[in-house]
């Protein structure tokens, strides 16, 4: 069994980082999921793949896995460009603007 060790990327909903420094190791789903023909609910027999264990830092992520005999993959993550401008938010709803206010 490969588990996986990442760090989450951050929320599309939201410009934070939270719950992004940390690293990730998860198991992939191992069988299939079936729908239950009673309520309809999803769900699957393997539990591994609910485990998600959170780590400071990759290294430790990698220990715990050799300790444990458990294959792991690392996905490095993508590093993001700052977005901060020149003046900042107060540029906005400055008096003295070069070019048209628009929006």
């Amino acid at each position: 069994m490969t588990a996986r060790i990442f760090r989450p990327a951050k929320s599309a909903m939201s410009s934070g980082t939270a719950k992004t420094r940390h690293w990730v190791l998860e198991f992939p789903n191992e069988t299939g999921r079936e729908v239950d023909p009673l309520m309809g609910w999803t769900s699957s027999s393997d539990t591994q793949a609910q485990v998600r264990m959170r780590f400071p830092t990759k290294e430790a992520a990698l220990e715990y896995a050799k300790e444990h005999g458990i294959d792991a993959v690392v996905t490095e993550p993508k590093t993001r460009k700052p977005n901060i401008r020149p003046r900042g938010y107060g540029e906005n709803f400055a008096t003295d603007r070069r070019g048209a206010w628009t929006h």
